[in-house]
């Protein structure tokens, strides 16, 4: 062959192999790459789902009781340590499903409007609405009456995790929704203009000796986003969109942690007229770095909590000024955006799949300076929401790892399911966070891989969001005590610690 020849024969054959190098998927783990899975026991799994169904509630109440760590009988917004036990909704109120799956399109459509309303509040804030914008609380307004700048077709929801605290003196024993998402502390009163139903009755402030309304001069009511005054009292009223609202008195009261401690000069909104989806729990315990929150009017140095399994028939604790990150904690920063001081960020940096990294942008988990993006822990949303940048690879090197199961039609929020019906167990690839400090959360698999009927399906348990924000949430924390290190600004991660 001639040099001419010879030259063009091996151009000819570079060619071809750029092409078909081109033409190869990028994004394939290389085949000498090891991938890290784990094991999803199936057949447990759907046997929880259906033992929730026929959760017999008498029983669960009769042996109801709540712990605490200290033997002090009162003391002070300090730094005492105690603890409260956690039991997930469908232990207390029960709402009769005639299959697994309604109850789960249920609690799908709770996250929904719950997701909603977390995005439009700091909407809110980022818009730098302040108390001169919303419409002022009236005596003789009506509360469906009253109007604030709230996305429309949102509401908080009832909540997943219920804890029980006594109110009053002497203290009477309520279920509350434990809430990271919010600040006010409040319970439905008498006498009811409009009260939902609830498991407890419903608290009679005029049977408390130490019931004490808020003075509208005090710190206490100036700190409320919505306030008034009738006859020198503070007034509170907390929205949560599309009509969903808790309006009444705001007062202070004693609020015990079982039979051997409480604290005074709790301020909490006293409910006369309350509607939404608050059904089961008397009110709700606001768990957010706000000034009103429990935390802050606690003084907690410290918070942690352990959720069980929703479908599981257990329960956990909520333990205040307790927490130690020990040495099997994962670690990662803890942020406050300036914009809104109620949400706690964490310093996520990315996401990984059967030990490889997820290639997500950089950005999209930075909280800027102007208070948008970012990524917070909430206890009150079930399923973690990601910028759809970092859920669509997400998802796709997931599916790409699970080409050995058979992939069956989306259900609600959910657009990734899987047919694992006659399957006792299989294995799957690793989803893992990894945080801003270098460490890396390794979740159980049955944290991200979860059944919606009885029957077998299975869906990958992420959501895309437009949103800025980015939210994880009760599912993926499940099984795992989550701590957060107020003084330190530090969070933790403990999986297997829920007891």
């Amino acid at each position: 062959m001639s040099e001419p020849a010879s030259k063009a024969f091996l151009l000819f054959l570079t060619l071809i192999f750029l092409f078909f190098t081109s033409t190869l998927p990028r994004d394939l783990p290389d085949a000498t790459t090891t991938t890290t899975t784990t094991i999803l026991d199936v057949a447990s799994s759907l046997q929880q789902a259906h033992n929730i169904l026929s959760f017999d509630l008498q029983t669960q109440k009769s042996s109801t009781h709540t712990t605490i760590t200290t033997s002090t009988p009162s003391f002070s917004n300090s730094s005492l340590s105690f603890s409260l036990e956690l039991h997930p909704r469908e232990t207390i109120y029960k709402i009769h499903h005639k299959d697994y799956k309604s109850l789960v399109l249920s609690r799908l459509h709770r996250d929904t409007v719950r997701f909603n309303s977390l995005t439009a509040r700091l909407q809110l804030a980022l818009e730098d609405i302040s108390k001169s914008d919303l419409k002022p609380l009236e005596t003789e307004i009506k509360p469906e009456d009253l109007s604030t700048p709230v996305t429309s077709g949102t509401s908080q929801g009832s909540g997943e995790y219920f804890t029980r605290v006594g109110v009053g003196n002497p203290a009477r024993q309520f279920y509350m929704v434990l809430d990271t998402g919010s600040d006010i502390n409040w319970l439905q009163c008498q006498p009811c203009t409009d009260c939902y139903q609830q498991t407890d009755p419903i608290f009679d402030p005029t049977a408390s000796s130490t019931y004490a309304p808020v003075t509208c001069q005090s710190q206490q009511c100036s700190s409320l986003e919505m306030s008034s005054c009738r006859s020198g009292q503070c007034l509170y009223q907390v929205n949560y969109g599309d009509g969903s609202y808790t309006f009444g008195d705001f007062a202070t009261e004693s609020v015990s942690f079982g039979n051997s401690g409480s604290v005074k000069n709790v301020a909490l909104g006293c409910g006369h007229d309350n509607e939404g989806l608050f059904v089961g729990a008397a009110g709700l315990l606001g768990l957010g770095g706000g000034p009103l929150s429990l935390t802050n009017q606690l003084k907690a140095t410290s918070f942690s909590y352990c959720l069980v399994n929703r479908d599981s028939a257990g329960s956990s604790t909520l333990d205040f000024n307790s927490a130690q990150l020990g040495v099997d904690s994962v670690t990662a920063p803890l942020m406050k955006n300036r914009k809104i001081d109620t949400f706690y960020y964490v310093g996520l940096s990315g996401m990984s799949v059967g030990g490889q990294m997820v290639s997500i942008p950089e950005s999209t988990f930075r909280l800027d300076e102007s208070g948008n993006g970012g990524i917070i822990v909430d206890c009150g949303t079930a399923i973690t929401r990601l910028q759809t940048q970092a859920y669509n690879p997400l998802r796709d090197a997931f599916v790409r790892m699970t080409q050995n199961l058979k992939l069956t039609s989306a259900v609600a929020l959910f657009d990734t399911c899987y047919d694992l019906s006659g399957q006792a167990s299989v294995r799957v690839p690793t989803v893992s966070f990894h945080f801003a400090d270098g460490k890396s959360w390794n979740l159980p698999a049955a944290n991200y891989l979860i059944p919606v009927d009885s029957a077998g399906t299975y869906c990958f348990a992420f959501a895309p969001t437009t949103s800025s924000l980015s939210i994880i949430g009760n599912v993926q924390q499940q099984g795992t005590r989550v701590t957060f290190d107020l003084a330190n600004n530090r969070m933790g991660f403990s999986p297997n610690k829920c007891q």
